[in-house]
């Protein structure tokens, strides 16, 4: 999958992208808002687990942000299964050194209307940690909208926190009817 944008593209991981994936991983600053599936400290070995993992998904859910064809940070979606097979939730990060550019919110924009028309999907969310005030501007700016707080709903770097409720729901008018 390639996405091309202004400022960066959009495209499906690869195995040189490794060591640019190690170099702007390995920041404390970038894991204190992820998972913690998202290593710290974040090696070359990582990188290649996560790159294997991410190739192997299907369908291709997971992307890498490229800036001069170099990797500099990610973003993906889960699909959900069941009754909430019409929603998934998205992630992303970029290394340190491009914050404040505008680059992440182009590649929410653009994921999130490839995976509303690849998928079929109805709502994309995310989750923000509290003292993440920068992601949930990137939200804003895509389309989604805060729907809540979540009271202390997770555990990160050993302190229980709150997580706000971002969503991007597709108008009704626009959602595809389901196949019969």
């Amino acid at each position: 999958m390639l996405i091309q944008l202004e400022r960066c593209a959009v495209r499906t991981w690869r195995m040189s992208d490794a060591e640019s994936l190690a170099r702007h991983a390995n920041n404390r600053k970038v894991w204190l808002n992820l998972r913690d599936g998202f290593p710290h400290p974040y090696g070359l070995p990582d990188a290649r687990r996560f790159i294997r993992a991410a190739l192997a998904r299907d369908p291709e859910t997971w992307f890498a942000i490229a800036v001069d064809d170099q990797a500099i940070g990610g973003i993906g979606f889960s699909l959900h299964t069941d009754v909430e097979r019409v929603s998934a939730e998205i992630g992303y990060w970029i290394g340190e050194s491009f914050w404040g550019r505008g680059i992440t919110t182009e590649a929410l924009r653009a994921v999130t209307a490839h995976a509303v028309v690849k998928h079929q999907l109805t709502r994309i969310f995310a989750v923000p940690y509290e003292w993440n005030p920068a992601s949930c501007r990137v939200l804003e700016k895509a389309g989604y909208v805060l729907e809540g707080r979540m009271r202390r709903s997770a555990i990160k770097d050993g302190k229980v926190i709150d997580q706000f409720l971002y969503a991007y729901v597709v108008p009704p008018a626009a959602t595809p009817a389901p196949a019969e």
